[in-house]
């Protein structure tokens, strides 16, 4: 029977036929455009992007290295090209509630214009104004209404008097106003004469003032009349005269914005603003000391601080330079960066702000377009989560003041006004993220409907395989390598089905194929070749493996020097050699174990010594347990199991998980149970359910070549293989140098589905098929049950 388990050499690999090539080198390819066998993420991905209602988000999963982030940006840049590019944004002053700047949108790449014309009108009517109360015009009226406010205040004046003669005062003018003055001889008592008079006479004379009052008072209302009138025609002249230069230069404005209702309405109440603040425009000290009085705007430094800094213009997100909708890749998602922030200034030891610091974050700068994000960097950083899926939920985003120190003194604070987002958010992540926050994040399944999952591995296909080929050809151009010929593409293919671990797939993990091109042309270039070749690339595999490959190389020597014993001739009872994968994350090897087993008399159970340890696995030691079902079910079907197994991993000081070794720890079982040796030159790799049957497990190439190495080094004598299970066969990509010895004979692999098929290899014994209960005698299974039925008596 284990004539016909055994693989061909054929059967371990899977060879590029290159014969099936219709080029070359790929020189003579078409690059490749797209992405190589991905459709199930493609139509997600390019749905998700067409869908314009509320929700449709899209999350792109899959592992770092799949293409994945640039597909993403390859297909948004193509659907960006279609779009229009969205307005600008600006915010500027807010004359009746300064802490809340208003934000202006504006066509794109207006954004500039509006600033300049906003803040060159504003400088040319700080120059112009002065000069409008230095002419003989405005002098002239401003004298007529001094004359007329003079000539009423006179005649009233004149009447006071009359009225304050019959009472004995006279009213003069002082610097606390009309003050009444009492009269001695027709003429105004002095101090003296006022301290020289007795009594009854002050009486007398107070009596008489407060009759002047109450008689006068309706003249002193309209005297108030009169200087309140000549005020409000002063004031008037002056807003006339603003006015008239403002209304000139702002329905120049104003038509220049025609379509813009809101900036329409921030102009007239900068107009407004500008005719209520009169004083500081009719100074002309700013002007002459930062700017001539000419019509040019080119310097607008007077802006920069004091009351005019109210009139600047800032300019939040120009879109000017863009040919499209904004695709933004955030690299640092923080709060700030996302969200945008408010600067503040430190003076004399108190934070001050205004508009002109408010800065934009990405999402400002992706509004109207993408918006791409690796999740990892998203859920790192404090509050941005929150933040991005609030603004996604009330499709605005506020700048809030959230970058100051406690304890800082603040004495100036702003609330922007917010902004509305129109935008198509891409997170890019790996699918544990994605499930978990699907799972416990309400708000993801909201927000994040689509999700397009990029695969690792991809069906090799001659179309695929033809992709690569132009994916190759692409990077040659692109990044100026040396073209592949075909044996060279054939080889890279065979590398990416031995990164999957399937015959009938190629890996999707283009930056560990890049990898690979990269440092084959390198090794190319060493042998001054036109072009990579096999050998190439065959080295450039193999130099990738030796830089990573220490550990392997440590533990190879450890088993060559004896210090981890290994047997690979001979049989043995009750032990056997398992085989495990170890890695460092860049690079997995095999790593061959002893497994022993101890069978004796005492409480049915199997002691497994890794788990009493705390040195093994969940999954370990559920395949124990299934061991403990199978050799129930087998043998204790009549009489009780009056047995105690013991199971040991020699030599083994680290955890072990995994149930790959189950049926090798079977075996061993079994072996020790039937009292009957087993070959030491064969390794075992396999999970076995409770009927017995041998199930499929990983890094079978990793362990077939580490058994082999160990074999090679202690001299293969023919006898030596490795037993995997069946369903194993398509995953075997092995190297070269074990194929070749399985040429020779020299190593064999066999692959089964069964117990029974492995006992009968490792013993050379048939399993024995029950009838009527009972096994043939002289077969595996019969020999249990004596050792069972003897430890029963």
């Amino acid at each position: 029977m284990s004539k016909k388990l055994l693989l061909s050499p054929q059967s371990l690999t899977s060879p590029c036929h290159i014969n099936e090539f219709d080029f070359q080198t790929t020189e003579d390819l078409e690059p490749l455009k797209g992405i190589i066998g991905q459709d199930r993420a493609v139509e997600a991905l390019s749905f998700g992007l067409q869908v314009k209602k509320k929700g449709y988000n899209i999350y792109v999963a899959g592992t770092s290295g799949t293409g994945r982030s640039s597909y993403a940006n390859s297909i948004t840049e193509s659907l960006a090209k279609g779009m229009e590019k969205p307005k600008d944004w600006l915010y500027v002053y807010n004359f009746k509630k300064p802490d809340s700047p208003k934000a202006l949108s504006i066509n794109s790449g207006e954004g500039e214009r509006f600033k300049k014309d906003i803040e060159c009108t504003v400088v040319k009517m700080i120059k112009e104004i002065p000069s409008a109360f230095d002419s003989s015009d405005y002098h002239n009226k401003r004298n007529e209404i001094l004359r007329q406010f003079q000539q009423k205040s006179l005649e009233v004046l004149r009447v006071l008097n009359e009225v304050a003669e019959e009472y004995g005062f006279v009213f003069k003018d002082t610097e606390n106003g009309l003050v009444s003055v009492p009269l001695k001889n027709g003429k105004s008592m002095s101090q003296k004469e006022y301290n020289d008079l007795s009594p009854t006479e002050i009486k007398e004379m107070k009596e008489r003032s407060h009759y002047l009052a109450r008689e006068t008072n309706h003249l002193f209302q309209e005297i108030k009349q009169i200087e309140e009138e000549f005020e409000y025609q002063f004031n008037n002249l002056d807003k006339i005269q603003v006015t008239q230069i403002a209304d000139y230069y702002v329905t120049r404005l104003l038509n220049s914005y025609r379509g813009n209702l809101k900036v329409r309405q921030y102009i007239v109440s900068l107009r407004d603003d500008i005719v209520d603040n009169i004083e500081y425009f009719k100074k002309t000290d700013h002007v002459e000391e930062q700017t001539p009085l000419t019509d040019s705007c080119d310097e607008t430094t007077i802006l920069d601080k004091g009351f005019f800094k109210r009139y600047k213009v800032n300019l939040f997100v120009n879109n000017k330079e863009l040919k499209s909708a904004p695709i933004i890749n955030e690299n640092n998602p923080s709060l700030y960066n996302l969200n945008g922030f408010i600067e503040y200034r430190n003076e004399m030891g108190t934070l001050k702000t205004d508009f002109t610091q408010i800065k934009p974050g990405s999402i400002h700068m992706a509004n109207g377009g993408f918006l791409l994000i690796q999740a990892k960097d998203l859920m790192s950083q404090p509050f941005a989560w929150d933040t991005l899926k609030r603004a996604i939920k009330t499709g605005v985003i506020n700048i809030e003041n959230t970058n100051r120190q406690p304890g800082d003194l603040v004495i100036s604070s702003m609330k922007p006004e917010p902004i509305p987002i129109d935008l198509k958010i891409i997170i890019i992540g790996d699918i544990n993220l994605y499930h978990a926050l699907y799972i416990y994040d309400e708000d993801f399944r909201k927000l994040f409907k689509i999700m397009a999952d990029f695969d690792v591995e991809i069906i090799r296909s001659k179309e695929n395989v033809l992709k690569m080929a132009k994916f190759i050809a692409n990077h040659c151009k692109e990044v100026g390598l040396r073209h592949f010929d075909k044996t060279a593409v054939g080889r890279v293919i065979e590398y990416c089905s031995r990164l999957t671990d399937h015959q009938e797939k190629i890996s999707s993990q283009f930056n560990q194929i890049l990898e690979i091109l990269y440092e084959s042309d390198t090794w190319a270039e060493f042998d001054d070749a036109k072009y990579v070749n096999r050998d190439h690339v065959e080295k450039a595999i193999k130099q990738k493996i030796y830089r990573n490959s220490k550990y392997e190389d440590k533990l190879n020597e450890m088993f060559e020097e004896g210090s981890l014993l290994m047997d690979v001739t001979g049989s043995k009872v009750g032990q056997i050699n398992g085989l495990a994968v170890m890695g460092n994350g860049q690079y997995f090897f095999g790593k061959p174990s002893r497994i022993t087993v101890s069978t004796y008399k005492g409480k049915p159970g199997i002691i497994n010594i890794e788990r009493e340890a705390k040195k093994s696995g969940s999954l370990h030691d559920k395949g124990i347990l299934i061991l403990s079902g199978y050799l129930g079910s087998k043998y204790a079907q009549h009489h009780a199991m009056s047995l105690s197994v013991s199971i040991s991993f020699e030599q083994n000081y680290s955890l072990i998980d995994g149930d790959s070794a189950s049926s090798a720890e079977l075996y061993a079982i079994i072996s020790s149970m039937a009292d009957v040796p087993i070959k030491q030159s064969i390794a075992v790799t396999g999970s076995v359910n409770q009927k017995g049957e041998i199930q499929p497990i990983g890094g079978v190439n990793e362990k077939i070549e580490g058994f082999y190495d160990v074999c090679a080094f202690k001299g293969l004598n023919g006898e030596q293989g490795v037993i995997i299970p069946k369903q194993n066969v398509k995953n075997l990509m092995l190297k070269q140098e074990v194929i070749d010895s399985v040429k020779k004979g020299q190593f064999h692999i066999y692959a089964i589905g069964h117990v029974d098929e492995g006992i009968e290899i490792l013993t050379k014994i048939p399993a024995g098929a029950e009838k009527d209960g009972e096994y043939p005698k002289g077969t595996i299974n019969f020999l249990v049950m004596k050792k069972l039925e003897s430890l029963n008596k």
